[in-house]
């Protein structure tokens, strides 16, 4: 067995965070960095589905602060890059929002409005801090990805920031997923329920010359994830549990730039006394330089699968964990840690070798199909008035009339 597959079978429940009063799914999640916060520790955001966002200390899994202000279903959470303080979330109700996490519960230090017909799905911010993307649902035949400088004001603009334009002609279909390249600030990747996942450099002057590849997954895109060495590479899952790994690096050469393609992962997936019922992420392993896939049963069983271009193969399962499907995960490179939640309302912290302490029992929170959790449910949060007299107004972006340069990361 290699290392780094010993190392995923170690893996044990170190903490489980505990019940609250209103349990709730548990949908994203992302950790700081480093040290932040009021206590300055490492801290843990988790999207829930009743609109709220939970951040809790990664060590003890306590909850240290909850935010409310979103009036739509929450698509996700970061940390900025560069300052630990700052938490980002997106909303369906059409705002990204900016949160202190030295002050919990108070409201967003920043707001981040989309034009009015804008229904989030989807966003991410750039490793720089600079730009922040979002991505829409189609609405009366437009679907959009919005983009914002991502700078916290120091006054009280009530308005909240505007958006600095869009790209609107890349994607037909609700834009599931929106990731910017670890490093390379300007390179983003967008996936779509049309199947396509397009890869764009923002430094260029119009969306026609920034769109650097189109990839076609011939279904609904689930989740993206950069890979490799250089993180050239993009691992796509979709809604039906397949699976596309292609290299970017191939698309100035002959070769073909489909490392796999896996249609149905339930059913090529060879599970030894197990089944498979669903793909969560991939995510990278920078120390073992591996793509790892990880996936679960609808009763929270999880498993760990190596990516190969033969095929994937199941390296371990963890075992007495949630009781529900599991909706994400958080790998940490730092000290092997992983951190897991899901439909059951628990947030799992598992690193390896480790005894868990709590005598508290899993608790089971009845929920409907993964099928039907899976897939997103639309809704509208505007009149079609407003939908047919604000589309107009959008700005198509060009990136190159912004001096980026004179923009700072935001700091608190």
């Amino acid at each position: 067995m290699e290392d780094f597959e010993g190392q995923f079978a170690t893996l044990s429940i170190a903490k489980r965070s505990e019940q609250t009063k209103d349990p709730t799914y548990l949908l994203d999640i992302d950790c700081s960095k480093t040290a932040a916060g009021a206590g300055n520790q490492q801290l843990v955001a988790v999207s829930c589905s009743n609109r709220s966002i939970h951040v809790y200390n990664k060590q003890t899994l306590g909850l240290v602060g909850q935010y409310s202000g979103h009036s739509g279903p929450i698509c996700g959470v970061r940390f900025a890059q560069t300052s630990d303080n700052l938490l980002f979330s997106a909303s369906g109700d059409g705002t990204v929002r900016c949160w202190d996490v030295r002050t919990p519960g108070i409201d967003a230090v920043q707001v981040f409005r989309g034009y009015p017909s804008n229904v989030f799905s989807s966003f991410d911010v750039n490793c720089s801090d600079l730009v922040i993307c979002a991505g829409t649902e189609k609405v009366h035949e437009d679907t959009f990805m919005v983009f914002w400088y991502a700078q916290v004001l120091k006054s009280n603009d009530t308005a909240g920031a505007q958006p600095l334009g869009v790209y609107s002609e890349s994607h037909n279909d609700d834009i599931t997923q929106v990731r910017f390249h670890p490093s390379k600030s300007d390179m983003v990747v967008s996936g779509s329920t049309d199947g396509l996942v397009n890869v764009f450099d923002i430094g260029t002057d119009t969306e026609d010359d920034a769109l650097l590849a189109t990839c076609n997954s011939d279904s609904s895109v689930s989740s993206i994830n950069w890979s490799g060495e250089q993180y050239d590479q993009i691992c796509c899952l979709t809604h039906d549990e397949g699976l596309f790994w292609w290299d970017l690096a191939q698309l100035e050469t002959e070769e073909p730039i489909t490392l796999l393609s896996v249609q149905d992962a339930r059913e090529t997936t060879e599970i030894q006394g197990g089944s498979l019922d669903y793909l969560i992420r991939g995510m990278y392993h920078e120390r073992a330089k591996k793509l790892v896939v990880v996936g679960g049963t609808n009763t929270g069983k999880l498993h760990l699968l190596d990516c190969r271009a033969e095929g994937l193969r199941h390296m371990c399962a963890l075992q007495d964990s949630h009781s529900a499907t599991v909706r994400c995960f958080h790998w940490h490179t730092g000290d092997d840690s992983l951190l897991t939640a899901g439909e059951d309302a628990q947030l799992l912290l598992w690193k390896p070798g480790a005894v868990e302490l709590s005598t508290a029992k899993k608790g089971l929170m009845k929920s409907a199909s993964s099928v039907q959790q899976k897939t997103r449910v639309h809704h509208p949060l505007i009149s079609e008035t407003e939908a047919n007299t604000s589309h107009r107004s959008y700005c198509h972006i060009s990136f190159r009339t912004f001096p980026f340069g004179l923009i700072f990361a935001p700091s608190l």
